[in-house]
């Protein structure tokens, strides 16, 4: 049996998507430089980045993480990154202990240090649950990154670079989100490469003098 299929519908997403993507390129490419920056800068002094989001930028951030504690295009150690969304009993025990909101905050309050960061995801940017994350992060001397979208919402106010998808759409902003993270991936991968020629450039030039 053949099932109706709307090319209309694909044709309007695949639309939306290059239309997010090429908006997204003009107005926040300055941003998400910073963000990598900081991002580099975090991992560089030996500090972790912590990411958090709900439903599918949970899922972006458990995607990110795994492409820093495994790798993500370039051959190199693991790096520490930790999604704040895969443990199910803290999550769990958190929630009916504490509320829902304090699943991330908590967690951040017992493994977050001065000097790592946060990376909260929230395409709304109003999530309560990622806002009091981002607070709790703050307090603990943490740099604080965000995906949103929309206008940017509370995030704004509680980031020290919220990066805000131009977009009203749902999907449109997860899919800019997840390219974004990439971006950070690459980053730091250019990141790694140049610190370890750097490195072997210098044990050359010790094992030259010696």
């Amino acid at each position: 049996m053949k099932v109706f299929m709307s090319t209309k519908s694909i044709e309007r997403s695949f639309e939306q998507h290059i239309q997010t993507a090429k908006a997204s390129q003009e107005k926040l490419q300055a941003e998400v430089a910073d963000a990598g920056q900081l991002i580099v800068k975090t991992i560089a002094s030996g500090h972790t980045v912590f990411i958090c989001g709900n439903g599918g930028s949970a899922a972006d951030a458990q995607h990110i993480a795994a492409e820093f504690t495994g790798r993500f295009v370039t051959e190199r150690i693991g790096l520490p990154a930790i999604a704040l969304t895969t443990d199910t009993s803290a999550l769990t025990a958190i929630g009916n202990d504490y509320g829902y909101a304090r699943i991330f905050s908590r967690q951040l309050e017992a493994l977050g240090k001065a000097g790592d960061l946060l990376l909260a995801i929230s395409t709304s940017g109003n999530s309560p649950n990622i806002i009091e994350a981002l607070r709790t992060a703050k307090t603990k001397g943490m740099v604080t990154l965000g995906l949103s979208g929309k206008d940017g919402g509370q995030m704004n106010d509680n980031c020290d670079v919220n990066i805000v998808v131009p977009s009203a759409v749902t999907a449109r902003i997860q899919e800019m989100h997840i390219l974004i993270g990439h971006i950070f991936c690459e980053l730091v991968d250019e990141w790694y490469g140049s610190s370890s020629k750097n490195n072997d450039t210098a044990e050359n030039e010790k094992s030259t003098l010696s």
